[in-house]
């Protein structure tokens, strides 16, 4: 019971040190108003004056007119799908073996002994003598003579003139109309409702406070000196002597030997060609003895070559003969020769300088702060809602259309041409020649003779045999065999969900505060918080922390406050209003 006193006194002492905290958030980097010069500014436009150094990120940035930017944390939901494995059951189908009693009928074999008869040939030879008559021939040879005529050919050239027809393409252009369809879209509107649920966000503001370090700008300005090295081009003309090859031309007389000749006609015969040509040789009667006479059996053909007659022709053959001659010929001789170049040479010379430069060093001073900030809890509520949709139908309807085409007709006109050709008419002219021929004739004497033939007879007897002949039987058996029987279990498998799982992500927003400019220090404000008197009655010693803990504010004041002003002024408040005050607070 005797530490319940120290409930309120640390609640009291909370409250005054988030008072101070709120003084030095003000009077800190969030103010942009100096207080060296009054009506001041540091920033303007948003730009940093009087050699300032931007602010750091979370300060604020002040505006023309008393307004600042202030980066506050905002949480945000986001929804992440994220992969859940559930499990599920199901009918699971299986099968067991089970042994079952059946009966099948096996095939077999059995023998047993067949008697039957087969024929077996029985060959017995035989001998008869045969009268026969053989035409024995006899050759004799003859000689006649053959009077034969030869075609011998003569060549003719000629000349004569042939008319021909060429058919000449002519093009022709026509048109025609064509006529087609063309299926044309028509689209029609149509409307339908569709129910639709959508997760309503419900917010709720809470708060909470939020220490943390603001990094403030120290700018220091440094001199230091620069040495460095420029390079001045200096120019400077020179001669070099060059050597040099001229190729100086030279005349001269040589004797050469030149290959000429003339063409001279010579005659030349040349045998004819080789011919085939086939002949039948002389035939010869024989004595038939089916019929009882002579029957001529006409001779073999044979193919023989046969060399044509010869002919004449004339041919130029070209005859070489050497001349010698002389002619002018120039040639070049190498001459050395030198000449002066005049050149420019660039060369660069260093030259040491030195300036002085002015540089800004920053430092970056921690500062800790603390602030409330005030978040938002999104909720999704579902809702159930209900759209209408208009979607568009198309259908096709058939049109008619027509185009005209252009098409290109080719006809063949004929057209008469004439063309004169050379052409050899060959003549044959008739030789007679003679030959001796010798030919052998052949006449058939009947001669009689005998032979013995050898003859066999065949006969049939018959011979009993026993064979093995397999028969094929059944006989029903029982055996056991093994079947599939159908069962049903529950089976529990895993199967995988995609969920949407909220997300809370902060991130900073630029907010504008509206401050207007507060007074100076020294002068008297609305509050009484300078150098005068207080017009409110708010002095120094009429406040304390208990009335600032539990006092109010004085009838006579218009607004008080609990947060020093902007311009540092060290007076102490004499009520514990939250509400921003109106010197700019």
């Amino acid at each position: 019971m005797k530490r319940l006193w120290l409930l309120p006194a640390l609640a009291i002492i909370a409250i005054v040190s988030g008072a101070q905290s709120a003084r030095a958030a003000y009077c800190g980097a969030i103010s942009y108003q100096g207080c060296s010069n009054c009506g001041e500014s540091v920033v303007s436009d948003g730009t940093v004056a009087d050699g300032a150094s931007p602010v750091a990120d979370g300060a604020a940035s002040a505006n023309a007119d008393g307004s600042y930017t202030v980066m506050r944390n905002v949480t945000e939901t986001v929804y992440e799908q994220v992969q859940e494995t559930r499990y599920r059951t199901r009918n699971e189908t299986y099968y067991e073996d089970k042994e079952v009693q059946a009966t099948r009928v096996v095939p077999y074999t059995e023998q047993r002994e067949v008697q039957y008869t087969v024929m077996v040939p029985t060959y017995e030879t035989k001998t008869r003598t045969i009268n026969y008559t053989v035409n024995k021939p006899v050759y004799e040879t003859h000689e006649k003579v053959i009077n034969y005529t030869v075609k011998k050919p003569v060549y003719e050239t000629k000349t004569r003139t042939i008319n021909y027809t060429v058919m000449k393409p002519v093009y022709e252009t026509h048109e025609k109309v064509i006529n087609y369809t063309v299926k044309k879209p028509v689209w029609e509107t149509k409307t339908r409702t569709i129910n639709y649920t959508v997760n309503k966000p419900v917010y709720e503001t809470r708060e909470k406070t939020i220490n943390y370090t603001v990094m403030v700008p120290v700018h220091e300005t440094k001199t230091r000196t620069i040495n460095y090295t420029v390079y001045n081009t200096v120019r400077e003309d020179k001669v070099r002597t060059e050597n040099y090859t001229v190729m100086v031309p030279e005349q001269y007389t040589k004797t050469i030997t030149v290959k000429g000749g003339h063409w001279e006609t010579q005659t030349e015969t040349v045998p004819g060609p080789m011919m085939r040509r086939t002949v039948r040789e002389p035939g010869t009667w024989t004595y038939d003895p089916a019929t009882c006479r002579c029957v001529y059996c006409p001779g073999k053909c044979r193919v023989e070559c046969v060399q044509g007659c010869p002919k004449t022709i004339c041919k130029k053959v070209w005859v070489p003969t050497c001349e010698e001659k002389e002619i002018c010929c120039t040639r070049y001789k190498k001459e050395c020769r030198t000449r002066e170049i005049p050149y420019t040479v660039c060369r660069r010379v260093p030259e040491c300088k030195t300036k002085t430069c002015n540089y800004t060093v920053c430092k970056m001073v921690p500062e800790c702060r603390t602030k409330t900030c005030k978040y938002t809890v999104c909720k999704m509520v579902p809702e159930c809602r209900t759209k209408t949709c208009e979607y568009k139908v198309c259908s096709y309807v058939c049109e008619q259309r027509s185009k005209v085409c252009k098409y290109t007709t080719c006809k063949m006109v004929p057209e008469c041409r004439t063309k004169t050709c050379n052409y050899t008419v060959c003549s044959y002219v008739c030789e007679p020649r003679t030959k001796v021929c010798k030919y052998t004739t052949c006449k058939m004497v009947p001669e009689c003779r005998t032979k013995t033939c050898e003859y066999k007879v065949c006969k049939m007897v018959p011979e009993c045999r026993t064979k093995t002949v397999c028969v094929n039987k059944c006989r029903t058996e029982c055996y056991t065999k093994i079947c599939k029987v159908k069962k049903c279990r529950q089976v529990c498998e895993p199967y995988t969900v995609t969920k949407c799982v909220p997300r809370t992500v902060c991130k900073q927003v630029p907010v504008t505060v509206c401050c207007p400019a507060p007074v100076c220090c020294g002068a008297a404000d609305a509050c009484g918080c300078g150098a005068a008197a207080p017009s409110c009655g708010c002095s120094k010693s009429s406040g304390g922390l208990l009335k600032k803990l539990f006092g109010g504010c004085n009838k006579g004041c218009n607004s008080c406050c609990d947060v020093a002003p902007s311009c540092g002024c060290d007076a102490e408040p004499t009520c514990g209003c939250e509400a921003a005050p109106s010197c700019g607070c």
